[in-house]
């Protein structure tokens, strides 16, 4: 994992952040990667596999023509184990 040494920081910044941890149960360090995690992962962003499934419900199910072509379509030659020669 990575360390972040912050500079500068105001002491009462350190104080709410200390006050803060002690509310929560959990020490400033603990409380601090808590505030980054929430800051830089919300809740309410978009997720991949969100919105692939989505995109997949607007566009309707396939028709067996579609199916048809993508089977066509599809590689079906084994793969092959890698070699280390």
């Amino acid at each position: 994992m990575a360390n972040v040494h912050v500079r500068n920081l105001p002491d009462a910044v350190h104080r709410a952040l200390r006050v803060r941890a002690a509310l929560h149960g959990r020490s400033t360090e603990a409380e601090i990667r808590d505030i980054l995690d929430i800051a830089t992962r919300p809740p309410e962003r978009v997720k991949l596999g969100s919105l692939l499934a989505s995109i997949a419900r607007e566009a309707g199910p396939l028709t067996d023509e579609e199916v048809a072509l993508f089977e066509s379509m599809r590689d079906k030659t084994p793969a092959e184990p890698m070699r280390f020669e």
